[in-house]
């Protein structure tokens, strides 16, 4: 700890806006992925290539910010992270300009790739930031609203591309650059949060004027890895996220199961879109997920790993049954989106299956989204301040390879099913099929709580002794 003072600390009110600021906007980049799935149809038309190339470039995106991330994390750990993620939002509004202007599918393709680089910088330095605004004692509800509006912004994302793109596919693309320009004005404003400022070893050290100097280095990357708690939180990514990343094909679904019981492709997107959000409402319940993750871990080390082993393990059976159990639609047929989105939300009374379908769905997706604040907070836990936002984004590239595995293979899937299940069963079944993939989650998950306390508590005595060196 270094004894110079820090100038800066910012009013009550000017922190708080920041933290509105990194947690809002940080969904941003789930808007731009959530975008592209609704709107393959169109697009595929447009462009003139089949859907599964545009199922290429999602997965492809996924893979590019995953690696950027790495860097932006890596320079955010050792630098002023307030410009890191201006520059970042800069390049992926420039590269989502680029895909609405688009009229030829390398052109598409290069630009998504442009907005996948600056995508990178603002989960991974954003998240390093908001951890260092928490205490340790709330991280998973706190860090419950992070992970969830980054699941708002994926279900706005679906909306807007289905609503907004469903006759006019380049439209939601053009707004969402004027919402990333908007997003840098709002950075300019906020509080330079200090690294590790929330850390009850290093609390005594801050109130005497000191700063907290460490910074990583290539020599740390080893410990890192060295770290077993760890190891595990970035393999589970590789599973989970393959499940997960299968997840992006539910508008696909739905529209497809409208398009088989009669409706046109424009009123089929639009009841694609309108379900796959609907259906994705159980991620609210993350907040359960991380008030039962800070309530464990006040009782034991191992609290946080243990809530989000259960609920991924327990989840595996619901989503079965809502992919595999058909539904009816019944909406009006060339009705504009809201007359389209109020007979869905009827439909939800009035049609048994749908119904059915919406508690399975809630159900599976609270019990799983235990998974997103848990694994945050003990990222945060299980490393120092100088570390975090390289451990994130390390776990977030191996996120990247599974969910550009689970999108890309998936879709592969979809078509070699054709054959022995016509559509659309045979997307109904690929998705089942892939769900699978959260039962080694669960197991990872299982093995971390193993090793967490021990990992925790050298953290833990490491702030102390640099606390001292003050």
């Amino acid at each position: 700890m270094s004894g110079t003072r820090v100038s800066r600390r910012g009013s009550a009110a000017h922190r708080f806006y920041s933290v509105v600021v990194f947690v809002v906007l940080a969904s941003l980049d789930n808007v731009a992925i959530g975008l592209v799935p609704p709107l393959y149809g169109p697009i595929s038309g447009a462009l003139g290539v089949p859907q599964r190339l545009l199922g290429l470039v999602t997965a492809v995106s996924f893979l590019v910010s995953a690696v950027a991330a790495v860097a932006w994390a890596y320079v955010g750990d050792r630098t002023n992270r307030k410009p890191l993620l201006m520059v970042g939002t800069l390049i992926w509004a420039a590269g989502t300009g680029g895909s609405a202007l688009a009229q030829h599918y390398p052109t598409f393709l290069i630009a998504q790739l442009v907005a996948a680089v600056g995508l990178g910088a603002v989960g991974s330095v954003g998240f390093s930031v908001v951890t260092d605004l928490i205490s340790p004692r709330r991280r998973g509800l706190v860090m419950s609203f992070w992970g969830l509006s980054q699941g708002v912004g994926t279900l706005a994302g679906t909306l807007t591309g289905g609503l907004l793109g469903a006759t006019d596919w380049r439209r939601p693309f053009l707004l969402l650059t004027v919402v990333g320009l908007a997003a840098t004005v709002a950075y300019l404003f906020t509080y330079d949060i200090r690294r590790g400022q929330s850390e009850p070893e290093l609390a005594a050290a801050f109130d005497s004027g000191a700063e907290y100097d460490y910074r990583i280095s290539r020599a740390d990357l080893p410990r890192i890895l060295g770290r077993r708690t760890n190891r595990w939180l970035i393999m589970q990514g590789l599973t989970a996220q393959a499940a997960f990343g299968s997840l992006v094909w539910l508008p696909v679904l739905f529209a497809q199961r409208a398009e088989a019981q009669g409706y046109s492709t424009a009123t089929a997107v639009v009841v694609g879109s309108v379900f796959a959000t609907l259906f994705q409402l159980g991620g609210v319940f993350s907040i359960l997920g991380g008030l039962a993750g800070d309530a464990l871990q006040r009782r034991t080390p191992s609290g946080r790993a243990l809530v989000a082993a259960v609920g991924i393990l327990a989840a595996v059976p619901f989503y079965l049954v809502l992919f595999l159990v058909p539904i009816r639609i019944d909406v009006p047929e060339g009705g504009s989106s809201g007359a389209v989105i109020g007979a869905v939300l009827a439909s939800v009374v009035t049609e048994p299956t749908v119904g059915l379908s919406l508690l399975t769905a809630v159900l599976a997706l609270a019990l799983t989204s235990a998974n997103s604040p848990n694994w945050f907070a003990l990222i945060a836990d299980v490393n120092p301040p100088e570390h975090r936002g390289t451990v994130y984004s390390l776990g977030n590239l191996v996120n990247g390879v599974g969910r550009a595995a689970g999108n890309g293979l998936v879709g592969v899937v979809f078509h070699g099913l054709r054959a022995a299940f016509p559509p659309p069963l045979n997307y109904a079944v690929g998705l089942a099929a892939f769900q699978l993939f959260f039962i080694p989650t669960g197991i990872m998950y299982w093995l971390a709580a193993r090793t967490s306390p021990r990992d925790i508590a050298q953290v833990r005595e490491l702030l102390h002794t640099r606390a001292d060196r003050r």
